[in-house]
């Protein structure tokens, strides 16, 4: 089980291939957002498509929150781009929300993940037609005792027996067949997942699998190219129309949503309009963002994945001329620019995308 910080999925693992099970609707990834309305519990997709208009009862990013203390520098920070209520219960982050009947209910973040795997159990199950007992949980490899000691925690709540918890570039690996291919190989795995960055430098031989070197960035990831157009939204329409949405919980789901797709559009397009009907205070909104302005807004953080990179090569020992693969994740595959700076820092050519 796959459980990132924005996405979740899960494999069948047979002798011979590793399967991604589709969930109900027949999508292999899924949102790691969970919604309490008033009739029901929504996880993935589900929760994340009404988010706009239930913003302080959807719930996500609560991987960055699990493990940590509620004083934590990054957990303050986290606190003011997230549209629920995070409180401090026993010098630790909980997620606060406030059910239809009015009563309030706090949920720890490995509550939340624990609502998450359940619904990847229940995926299996449906798949496999029988019940499903024990899991492989993979987490980032900069998580620390603490942290996994939470996922596997979240993991017995759901009911599961966590028979093991493995590293994410680890778990990739396997699952392209890297450890089936003769021969030994030195990989870099560049994974730009939604809220984290991780590099990490492996290399397989008869089917063992060691890791050289890791670095990356604990809070750097795809969201937060989507929080640069918002920031630039933002001040455009407090600029123009003279309204100040940053406050508004509703108004920021939408544009949040929009600002996603803005960025995910401009991977195959040099241009998008970003149109939002009545976005605040019957204010219609309508402006276009091009691919070079995206990347103008975002110029530093692109830049700013490449010291990691560099690092991780010095750490691991490796020249450049012994890199066997690079893969990237699927977050990456989005930015074109991604591939012309990784081909310039590692002198390679058509980087794998996985």
């Amino acid at each position: 089980m796959n459980t990132k910080s924005t996405i979740y999925n899960y494999a069948l693992i047979t002798e011979c291939h590793v399967e991604i099970l589709a969930n109900d609707q027949g999508n292999c990834i899924n949102p790691s957002w969970v919604a309490f309305t008033d009739g029901e519990r929504l996880i993935g997709e589900a929760a994340k498509n009404q988010a706009a208009a239930n913003a302080e009862r959807t719930v996500f990013d609560v991987k960055r929150l699990i493990g940590q203390k509620f004083d934590d520098k990054e957990v303050q920070k986290d606190m003011k781009l997230v549209t629920y209520k995070i409180v401090n219960k026993e010098e630790k982050p909980y997620i606060q929300i406030k059910m239809k009947d009015g009563e309030t209910k706090v949920f720890s973040p490995k509550e939340i993940s624990a609502m998450i795997l359940t619904k990847m159990k229940e995926t299996a199950k449906a798949f496999l037609g029988k019940k499903i007992k024990d899991a492989v949980v993979t987490v980032p490899v900069y998580f620390n005792n603490a942290q996994r000691h939470s996922m596997k925690d979240a993991g017995v709540i759901a009911g599961l027996n966590v028979a093991r918890i493995i590293n994410e570039p680890t778990a990739a690996a396997i699952a392209y067949g890297l450890d089936k291919k003769g021969g030994e190989k030195n990989i870099l795995a560049f994974d730009l997942g939604g809220r984290t960055f991780d590099v990490t430098i492996l290399t397989i031989d008869n089917e063992v699998f060691e890791v050289l070197a890791t670095n990356g960035d604990t809070h750097l990831g795809g969201e937060d190219f989507d929080y640069r157009i918002m920031e630039y939204f933002i001040k455009l329409i407090k600029r123009k129309p003279g309204k100040d949405i940053s406050k508004d919980s509703k108004a920021l789901g939408k544009l949040t949503r929009e600002c996603e797709r803005a960025k995910r559009a401009l991977s195959n397009q040099h241009q998008v309009c970003v149109e939002i009907e009545s976005l605040y205070d019957g204010l219609d909104f309508s402006e276009p963002l091009t691919r070079a302005g995206f990347e103008e807004l975002n110029n530093d953080l692109f830049r700013k994945t490449m010291g990691p990179v560099k690092k991780a090569m010095e750490d691991a020992g490796l020249e450049r001329s012994r890199l066997t693969r690079l893969y990237l994740s699927v977050e990456v595959q989005e930015f074109p620019r991604f591939n012309n700076s990784l081909e310039i820092t590692l002198m390679v050519k058509s980087p794998i995308k996985v």
